[in-house]
């Protein structure tokens, strides 16, 4: 029975991963192809750990491999590769029912555009005190 148990749980932890490592690698490809990243220096990389941890705190669900969140995680990637879709109509139609109206993916979209100034705002405030200490 522990064997099951331990079994289930590891599954559960491998999918809960797979699922955040797909929206991390969506935010990624967002940062890597935005203006301002490129113009204020910043690495897209420290940029997209930022915004996965604000957009994080605001997802449904308690914790990381919540249920909730798992899906959340998947209704995010698939929110930031709408332009990659074969079907925009459709796949947009699909959004508003995987998040449970249309004011729920306009929250989930809120959501991820301010967390995405938020970071973009602290990291370069966090550049400029650096220059400062190195003056």
């Amino acid at each position: 029975m522990k064997k099951l148990l331990l079994l289930s749980l590891s599954v559960l932890l491998l999918a809960g991963c797979a699922d955040k490592k797909q929206y991390e690698q969506a935010v990624l490809e967002q940062m890597q192809a935005e203006k301002d990243i490129k113009d204020y220096k910043i690495e897209p990389q420290h940029m997209t750990d930022c915004v996965v941890d604000l957009t994080s705190k605001n997802m449904p669900g308690l914790f990381a491999f919540d249920p909730d969140r798992l899906q959340a995680y998947r209704n995010y990637t698939k929110m930031l590769t709408l332009n990659k879709s074969e079907d925009p109509k459709k796949t947009l139609e699909e959004l508003r029912t995987d998040f449970g109206s249309p004011q729920a993916l306009a929250d989930a979209h809120r959501n991820y555009a301010e967390s995405m100034m938020n970071c973009m705002a602290a990291i370069v405030m966090e550049t400029e005190e650096e220059a400062k200490k190195e003056q």
